[in-house]
């Protein structure tokens, strides 16, 4: 399964969702994170947007490490939706997103 944590995304998702007062501390957040970490948060998201099933997330996770070619945190804010896809990804893998950012608040 995944090593982030599912708050980790559930965490972006939420603060995705305020880009506007929250960009600085979102790109630190996601800079601070492993490069496992972040390969494995683009993989979420390409789930959440269907660009890849969840079953085929070893494959995404492998994708968004050999194609990194921009800091994770310039491609992730610029993906439209982001926090949408992070949410539908969590929740094509079978982890509530709800249940995870109501147990943030």
């Amino acid at each position: 399964m995944l090593e982030i944590s599912a708050r980790k995304v559930a965490q972006v998702a939420m603060m995705a969702r305020e880009l506007k007062r929250a960009e600085g501390e979102l790109r630190a957040f996601i800079d601070r994170m492993s490069e496992d970490e972040q390969a494995e948060l683009v993989a979420v998201m390409w789930v959440g947007r269907e660009s890849f099933f969840a079953e085929d997330l070893a494959e995404a996770i492998s994708t968004a490490k050999s194609e990194a070619s921009t800091p994770c945190a310039d491609y992730l804010l610029g993906t439209p939706h982001l926090a949408d896809h992070l949410e539908n990804g969590l929740d094509a893998l079978g982890i509530s997103a709800e249940d995870v950012e109501n147990d943030l608040m």
